[in-house]
């Protein structure tokens, strides 16, 4: 399968770089302003071209023509958990994409963010959106993906902001769920739980028998790392987890009580490869972690655009 390329903004620490890298794409930049999620980057493919620094400061013109702008733009101006201020919100990128949308002029856009984008007090930001991206010759569409219909195991919706050529857009299509449901949480994390042979994993692993519930936190303002607010937490325990905190290591042999999870069994929810190592000490891995786009995720959108840019090359060729 013959690479595409692409160009990532707010790149974090992967998450969806893998999923577009596993589509068959190939970054050509991916900027990042948070030195711990670029170091991460660096670690785990010292070929990537990370860019760290503000993405305000970047310009799309040395990438012109790339195949693919990718990015999870700031969640906070439409998050529930904040004040849902939108475009009067100072961390809103969604027009510094639609500025390297312009510079670049790729052959498609693919832009993620929360669940409340959808909220109808955005009416006006959405449909002003689209009609801007219609104006740079794109078709845009958008929907609500859970991450457990592609094999994570945690609900986890997220918004996909889709836009294609106009030309093109015909051969786009969303990509279909997987039949199967993931495994649960006890199944998925029986392995590392065990890692210091923890006599009562095997009744844990009976109690942690659903998918996790959406993996929150990873916010500077809420200090230590934790696995969300206390409503989170009461979730979390009905599967046996203590949700206060973030644990370095699995239980001991002779542990009692209902574990803490690490950074690396978050990471796994999240859907990302046992080998992918995320730098720094605890806090700051575990946040780069819960503000990570579940790979398997990405892949199976990007797959989306890849088959679509594809189809349509092969059919400009025959025509």
């Amino acid at each position: 399968m013959s690479k595409l390329t692409c160009v990532e903004i707010c790149a974090g620490a992967g998450g969806q770089a893998l999923g577009l890298e596993m589509a068959g794409f190939e970054p050509e930049a991916l900027v990042e302003i948070e030195k711990a999620c670029c170091n991460t980057l660096r670690v785990n493919r010292p070929e990537w071209n990370v860019v760290e620094g503000d993405v305000k400061e970047f310009s799309g013109s040395p990438y012109y023509g790339v195949d693919l702008l990718a990015g999870g733009v700031p969640c906070p101006p439409f998050s529930k958990a904040g004040k849902q201020l939108g475009k009067n919100d100072e961390r809103d990128l969604f027009p510094e994409a639609l500025r390297l949308v312009d510079e670049i002029k790729p052959k498609a856009v693919m832009l993620e963010n929360v669940r409340g984008f959808l909220d109808a007090v955005f009416e006006d930001y959405r449909f002003n959106l689209k009609k801007q991206l219609e104006k740079l010759g794109y078709i845009a569409e958008w929907r609500l993906l859970n991450a457990s219909d592609f094999g994570v195991s945690q609900l986890r919706p997220r918004v996909v902001i889709v836009a294609i050529k106009k030309d093109m857009a015909d051969f786009f299509f969303w990509p279909e769920i997987k039949r199967q449901n993931p495994k649960t949480v006890g199944q998925l994390l029986k392995d590392q739980m065990a890692a210091n042979g923890w006599k009562g994993v095997n009744s844990w692993v009976k109690q942690a028998d659903d998918i996790a519930p959406t993996i929150v936190g990873g916010s500077k303002k809420h200090g230590g790392p934790d696995l969300g607010p206390t409503r989170a937490k009461r979730a979390w325990a009905t599967l046996g987890v203590d949700g206060k905190g973030i644990a370095y290591a699995p239980p001991e042999r002779d542990f009692v009580g209902m574990p803490q999870l690490t950074v690396e069994m978050v990471a796994k929810i999240q859907g990302f490869p046992d080998d992918w190592r995320f730098t720094g000490k605890k806090t700051p891995a575990y946040r780069q972690v819960g503000n990570a786009f579940p790979p398997p995720v990405a892949q199976a959108v990007a797959k989306s655009i890849y088959l679509a840019l594809s189809q349509s090359r092969l059919f400009s060729v025959a025509g």
